[in-house]
């Protein structure tokens, strides 16, 4: 049907021959067509393919109501925000209804005296499905009135009782009637909440001021906690966990291709005119380590968990610190190097909690990530006796400065006196300009330093690797 030709009254529409889906059906049909026609259920979203996606299908199959089990960081409420595209492109409603009442069927007393009035005469809508998808942080102040309803003083004041049903305020949850309802942090609401949203799920009726009313509404209901909130006695209620379909566990990335690729996806990218951004792999390698370094750190608390989005704001600022020394040194290129990350200490600090026992600096602990890290991908590339021309090098009184300041070319210049770097810098593909040769070259000297095949002396935010 075009916009033109869908029917607006529900006369009209009972002669079509529509048919009113409830939500979990409507989902179900989607969901099956998706999976029929090879299509991505959410798109966007890696590392799940085989673990956390089978569970949602399968949950949308059973039409199961769902929850994720995961830290903070885990994609929970896109992938909530996402399940909207499995809803109708539009469906009809009756117009001006407060809860998006079915024509066929109506809940509200508004619309039930309004067909018992003008029958098939009653003028509909046909909603959106962005329209159709309500959301809340649970929070403990919380109150019935914000989730179910509350009597409105205004309608009362018009000469209406209190048990009259059109005296109702309707909250968040009946106003996503025939729609996808998402908590984020369920366990957080009190536990005379909790019980009043188990009665929208099961009983389909809920008390407001003391006056019973039957709401029989048709929401699909998402929900997501943190794993140790939800499994912890007497944050949430036995009955509403008893409710809930499926728990669904999400998880961090399993590998650094994943973490990579989330990365690259979510990072924001700004032109610059002038400049030219090269990010070796080896500094992607990098960053993502850190992360996954860190969720495995014994001085880091692995209860609140470390989010993708340090990967994602370390890679901006490492970025970000190149472009901003290209453009002061006026140069074509720019590329991330080792002296970089010290820009990601802004970006991850506040994103990790200390789990350590005395004085212990959270820049300490991730001066330790980045130099782990360093050690791990240098040596996934190489070994160091690789470098043995290298270091007899400096054995002869050779050294090399490097900062995040000096330009590239400075690097370029010192290469030429350096022997042994020009296989290893191949091996990376750091040829492409001056920039990404100081890349290379400060992760090859970082490497080797790292490896205790260097020294390396620090002096006013320069660096100079020597052999003695």
């Amino acid at each position: 049907m075009t916009i033109t030709t869908r029917p607006r009254t529900i006369g009209e529409l009972r002669d079509s021959g529509y048919r009113v889906l409830s939500v979990k059906e409507e989902l179900r049909k989607n969901l099956i067509q998706k999976i029929r026609d090879g299509e991505e259920l959410f798109p966007g979203i890696v590392g799940y393919e085989d673990t956390v996606i089978p569970q949602i299908e399968n949950a949308l199959l059973s039409g199961q109501d769902i929850i994720f089990l995961g830290e903070r960081g885990q994609a929970k409420t896109r992938m909530a925000r996402s399940l909207v595209n499995l809803l109708d492109e539009v469906v009809p409603v009756i117009a001006g209804c407060e809860i998006n009442d079915d024509p066929f069927a109506p809940i509200c007393r508004a619309c039930r005296d309004k067909i018992e009035e003008q029958g098939d005469k009653v003028e509909i809508a046909w909603l959106p499905r962005d329209r159709r998808y309500g959301e809340k942080l649970a929070t403990p102040d919380i109150t019935i009135s914000d989730l179910i309803g509350e009597v409105d003083p205004v309608r009362v004041a018009e000469g209406r009782y209190l048990s009259d049903e059109l005296t109702i305020h309707y909250g968040m949850i009946p106003r996503t009637n025939r729609g996808i309802f998402c908590i984020n942090e369920l366990p957080d609401l009190a536990e005379r909440i909790q019980v009043g949203l188990l009665n929208i799920m099961e009983e389909r009726d809920v008390q407001i001021r003391g006056y019973k009313i039957r709401l029989p509404l048709d929401v699909y209901v998402v929900a997501s906690a943190n794993p140790e909130d939800y499994t912890n006695r007497g944050r949430i209620i036995t009955p509403l966990k008893d409710r809930v379909g499926s728990e669904i566990r999400t998880h961090y990335p399993r590998g650094i291709e994943q973490e990579i690729k989330i990365m690259e996806t979510e990072s924001s990218r700004f032109e610059t005119d002038g400049l030219e951004i090269a990010y070796p792999q080896f500094m992607k390698e990098i960053v993502a380590e850190i992360t996954h370094l860190a969720r495995r750190s014994n001085d880091i608390s692995q209860r609140s968990g470390v989010s993708v989005r340090v990967s994602i704001s370390n890679s901006e600022n490492v970025l970000s610190n190149a472009s901003r020394r290209a453009l002061r040194l006026k140069e074509r290129y720019a590329a991330p190097r080792i002296s970089d990350l010290s820009a990601i200490m802004a970006s991850t600090c506040g994103k990790i909690e200390l789990d350590a026992v005395g004085d212990v600096k959270e820049e300490r602990v991730v001066q330790r990530l980045i130099n782990a890290a360093i050690v791990s991908v240098f040596d996934e590339y190489f070994e160091p006796r690789e470098f043995e021309q290298l270091v007899a090098g400096f054995e002869r009184g050779l050294s090399v400065q490097v900062g995040d300041d000096l330009p590239a070319m400075e690097y370029v210049n010192q290469l030429s006196r350096v022997g042994g770097l020009s296989k290893a810098i191949d091996k990376l593909s750091g040829r492409g300009n001056p920039a990404s040769i100081a890349s290379t070259v400060e992760f090859i000297l970082e490497g080797l330093h790292l490896n205790r095949r260097l020294n390396k002396d620090e002096v006013n935010g320069k660096s100079r690797y020597r052999r003695s």
